[in-house]
């Protein structure tokens, strides 16, 4: 029992030390890096398109994710519709 315990918080620590987040500045270098492997070149219109695409398709899954999760928490006082 005491090993399956610690194991078990080994690899939640495993999977915890996985989730760390990201300044500006490497989020903006990281998809300036995926602009640039799909073969935009640097101070081109065509990077900037790519960087603002890569930032709204960002913010979608952002809310997205926040109102999914809202209609979870207060979806409860909806009326329920039968269908036959």
């Amino acid at each position: 029992m005491l090993i399956r315990n610690i194991l078990l918080l080994a690899a939640l620590g495993a999977i915890l030390s996985g989730c760390v987040s990201m300044t500006p500045e490497e989020r903006r270098a990281a998809d300036e890096k995926t602009c640039l492997s799909y073969g935009f070149r640097r101070n081109t219109d065509a990077l900037a398109t790519c960087l603002q695409r890569i930032e709204l398709d960002r913010r979608a899954e952002s809310r997205a994710f926040r109102y999914g999760n809202d209609a979870m928490l207060w979806g409860w006082d909806r009326p329920v519709i039968v269908h036959r």
